[in-house]
C-alpha cells in the first residue's frame, strides 16, 4: 500500500493525500475520505520517505556510556517523557565506556537525515571528541558534564562529595577515598576535589595511600577497599565516588571482619535501588538524575524547533540520604 493507492481508493489526487499526511490544507470532505481509507487499510506513512520530504527524521540520538547503569536509566526515563510528548523517538547508542565508539556515534548521528538532535551523556572529552563536536551542525545537549560552548546539564559532584564527606567526618578521623579516573571531569576530578576540600576544612590530612582511583564497578570497589585496608589500616571512614564502588567496599569490609559502621563508615553517591537493601543500608547522595534528563530533553526540543536557541548551563541539585552505613 502506497500513497498512490490511498489516493485512488479515496477518490482524490496524490497531491491531496500528500498535503493530508503533511498537515496541509485539505477540505473536510476529502480529509474524511482519506482518513477512512487509511483506517480501513492500516496504512502507515514511510518515516524514511517523510524525512526525505521534510528534512526531519523525528528521531533523537542519545549516546550513553553504559546501558546497565542505574543513573543512566533514570536520565533516559526523564528525557523519554519529554521527547515522546514532543513527537520524537529515541535512538539509543551504547558505547560501553569506549571513547572511540562515542566519537563514531557522534559522527554517524551527524550525517544527513540520521537524527534531528543529539543528547550526549558524556564522561570524557578527548581531542577526537572536540574535533567532531566543533564540526557538528545538529542541535546537541551535553548531559552529565559541563562543556564550554554547548548547552549542558550536569551534576554538582563537587558539592555532593564535600557535603557527604563533611557528614562522615563528624564521626570519623581517618578517612579514605575511592574515586574514578579524573579524565571524567564531573564524577572524577570534581568529586575528588569535593572530598579533599571537606577534609582540609575539617583539619584532616589524607595521605596518598588512603586515596585510590579506579573504575565504577562493584568488583573494583572491593579491590580498592582491600588495598586501603592493607595500606592504611587506621582507616575509619571510606568515602566512595559512586554507589557501585560502595557496594564492593561494603562486601570487602564484611568479608575481612570489619563492622560497618562501628569500625569503618562507608558512603556512596547515586542512591540506586540497592542502596536501600544492602546491609547495612547505604548513606549516600541522591542526585536528581531523572530531572536532569527532563531538563536536557527540554533544551534539545527548544533547539530543534528553534523556539529556544539560547545556550544554557544547568547544574543540578542533590540531597543527602543518611542510612545505616554511617554512625
Amino acid at each position: 500500500m502506497d500513497i498512490n493507492q490511498i489516493a485512488q481508493l479515496a477518490g482524490v489526487s496524490r497531491a491531496t493525500v500528500s498535503r493530508y499526511l503533511n498537515d496541509g490544507y485539505v477540505s473536510q470532505e476529502k480529509r474524511a475520505a482519506i482518513a477512512r481509507v487509511i483506517k480501513e487499510t492500516g496504512y502507515v506513512p514511510s518515516q524514511y520517505a517523510k524525512s526525505l520530504r521534510t528534512g526531519k527524521s523525528n528521531v533523537v540520538g542519545v549516546i550513553i556510556p553504559k546501558i546497565n547503569s542505574a543513573s543512566v536509566s533514570r536520565m533516559v526515563a526523564g528525557m523519554t517523557t519529554i521527547l515522546n510528548e514532543a513527537g520524537y523517538q529515541l535512538l539509543l547508542a551504547n558505547t560501553d565506556n569506549d571513547e572511540s565508539r562515542e566519537v563514531s556515534f557522534l559522527r554517524l548521528f551527524g550525517e544527513k537525515n540520521q537524527v534531528d538532535g543529539i543528547i550526549l551523556i558524556a564522561t570524557v572529552f578527548t581531542p577526537a571528541h572536540e574535533e567532531v563536536l566543533s564540526g557538528l551542525t545538529l542541535p546537541l545537549v551535553v548531559l552529565n558534564q559541563s562543556h564550554p560552548g554547548k548547552s549542558c546539564v550536569y551534576q554538582n559532584n563537587e558539592g555532593a562529595l564535600h557535603d557527604i564527606t563533611e557528614l562522615a567526618l563528624k564521626k570519623g578521623t581517618h578517612p579514605a577515598y575511592i574515586g574514578v579516573h579524573e579524565e571524567d571531569t564531573s564524577a572524577g576530578r570534581m568529586s575528588h576535589r569535593g572530598f579533599l576540600d571537606a577534609c582540609r576544612e575539617a583539619g584532616v590530612e589524607v595521605p596518598d595511600r588512603a586515596q585510590v582511583v579506579t573504575t565504577s564497578t562493584v568488583d573494583t570497589g572491593y579491590m580498592a577497599a582491600e588495598q586501603i585496608l592493607h595500606d592504611y589500616p587506621e582507616v575509619d571512614t571510606i568515602v566512595c565516588a559512586t554507589d557501585s564502588i560502595a557496594y564492593g567496599t561494603l562486601t570487602c569490609l564484611q568479608e575481612y571482619g570489619h563492622r560497618v559502621p562501628e569500625d569503618i563508615q562507608v558512603t556512596g553517591i547515586g542512591d540506586g535501588d540497592l542502596s536501600q537493601i544492602v546491609s547495612p543500608t547505604l548513606t549516600t547522595v541522591h542526585p536528581y538524575y531523572k530531572t536532569s534528563g527532563i531538563e536536557a530533553a527540554k533544551m534539545l526540543v527548544g533547539l530543534m524547533n528553534d523556539s529556544d536557541t539560547a545556550q544554557r548551563d544547568i547544574r543540578m541539585g542533590y540531597e543527602l540520604v543518611v542510612r545505616n552505613s554511617t554512625r
